[in-house]
């Protein structure tokens, strides 16, 4: 399986609360990670996007989690 297949899979065991304290965690980590690159190349760019593309879905599953609860 692919990592984003896991990682989807691991989402429908987080609640709320917890999707949005990752959702924090994950947007800081990537500030840090755009501000490093900028001030000198990471040596992997393409994980700031991978990054990017995780706190994506973390908001869909957030999304869909409150849709489903209102």
């Amino acid at each position: 399986m692919s990592k984003s297949v896991d990682f989807v899979k691991s989402l429908k065991d987080l609640n709320v609360s917890d999707l949005k304290a990752r959702i924090q965690e994950d947007e800081l980590r990537l500030k840090k990670l755009e501000f490093a690159h900028a001030i000198s190349p990471l040596e992997n760019p393409m994980s700031i996007r991978a990054l990017r593309k995780d706190v994506a879905r973390l908001k869909t599953s957030l999304a869909q989690k409150s849709q489903t609860q209102a």
